[in-house]
């Protein structure tokens, strides 16, 4: 796409950034999934496990897919198992949003493994062709299918759906455990395989390029134009770190890339690097704010607006604003305004770059001087 080349290091938006902070969106989602995100096998021989492994198989939908946002390992009363009986035929609320079905299935995964219960098996099976189902021509997926709306339509990289759907799938097709055995047969591996290798190749068509050098991604991307799109009236088109950190870790972890991935890969750093925020750090106490933190690791901004890279909140109007307080409190505190997430990225990149490209590796340094130390921000 066209835009600026970004060459301003947040002049405009340091003025302001002291009044942004972050909590984590999805916690509370996560939360309610800690029982499916268990990785002890023998807990998957425990009747516990049994037990929300057969209320996980009553969330399925017809469609294959889950729901987001419900405690599945949450006993159920008879009255809600007859209502899940009855919704099991909705078409409009499977998703891979805030980790639903990717899930599930590694959930089904490990207890099929567990117990031999071809239900587990079939369930999963199931819940895989569901997500092969989603995919576009293109490759990549929308947040819900198959009935959807509004920015549900769009390629979606909010909240890793599309990376924890791809990771799932490579994993897959790799056969290894707990993805083993009968688990899915040959032609369903060999369809997740391929669904991946289209996945990745989408994933660096969207790469957003300016005047020719590769940068980040957007958190949706238009299923058509592949251009940067709106989701939520507070999710404007803009660069955003914190999906593409998990982007460009996916890249990383290919066993071979190749000349474009390599590029996106170093574009990706790059971006990060410049635009980072050093010398502060998020308080998150019912009143969100930065405050002054010599050494603290960077943070980054959810959103950089696609004309000059500079920062920016939105509230429930959908007018973007360059300082926090202008917005409400419920968007303030209630949602992730910075991340360290890209951070984690700097010791993997510098491995990543010596085996892979070490001529094109780019020069990092995750403690350098950012915005605040030079002077730009006033910390209260």
């Amino acid at each position: 796409m066209k835009s600026s080349l970004c060459g301003r290091r947040l002049l405009f938006a340091a003025a302001s950034l002291f009044f942004m902070a972050a909590v984590i969106p999805s916690a509370s989602a996560q939360r309610k999934n800690d029982s499916l995100r268990k990785r002890d096998e023998a807990f998957f021989a425990t009747d516990e496990a049994f037990r929300i492994g057969e209320q996980v198989l009553l969330y399925q939908r017809e469609t294959g897919g889950w729901p987001k946002n419900i405690d599945m390992a949450k006993p159920l009363t008879e009255a809600e198992r007859q209502t899940l009986l009855q919704e099991r035929s909705r078409r409009n609320d499977s998703t891979t949003d805030n980790g639903a079905t990717t899930v599930q299935l590694v959930y089904l995964a490990r207890l099929y493994r567990a117990t031999g219960d071809l239900r587990f098996r079939d369930a999963f099976r199931r819940g895989v062709a569901y997500l092969l189902s989603g995919q576009y021509a293109n490759g990549g997926w929308p947040q819900f299918w198959p009935e959807m709306r509004d920015y549900q339509i769009h390629i979606t990289y909010n909240d890793d759906a599309m990376v924890n759907t791809l990771t799932l799938l490579r994993d897959i097709a790799a056969a290894g455990a707990p993805y083993d055995g009968d688990l899915v047969d040959r032609p369903l591996r060999k369809r997740a395989a391929k669904a991946f290798d289209k996945g990745i190749a989408c994933i660096v068509r969207t790469q957003i390029v300016v005047g020719g050098v590769p940068t980040i991604w957007c958190q949706q991307h238009d299923r058509e134009t592949l251009l940067p799109a709106a989701a939520r009236i507070y999710e404007l088109p803009s660069f955003c770190p914190q999906e593409s950190a998990a982007i460009v870790r996916l890249l990383m972890e290919l066993p071979h890339p190749d000349t474009r991935v390599k590029r996106a890969v170093h574009g990706a750093m790059k971006w990060f690097d410049t635009y980072k925020i050093t010398g502060l750090r998020v308080v998150r106490d019912g009143n969100a704010r930065l405050v002054a933190a010599p050494g603290a690791v960077p943070i980054w901004a959810r959103f950089y607006d696609l004309e000059h890279c500079e920062p920016f909140v939105c509230d429930r109007d959908g007018l973007p604003r360059r300082r926090l307080d202008e917005i409400g409190s419920e968007r303030r505190n209630g949602y992730s305004w910075y991340d360290s997430r890209p951070a984690k990225l700097y010791p993997l990149y510098e491995a990543w770059a010596d085996r892979y490209d070490p001529k094109h590796k780019i020069s990092l340094r995750l403690d350098s001087q950012g915005a605040n130390e030079k002077g730009l921000f006033s910390v209260k």
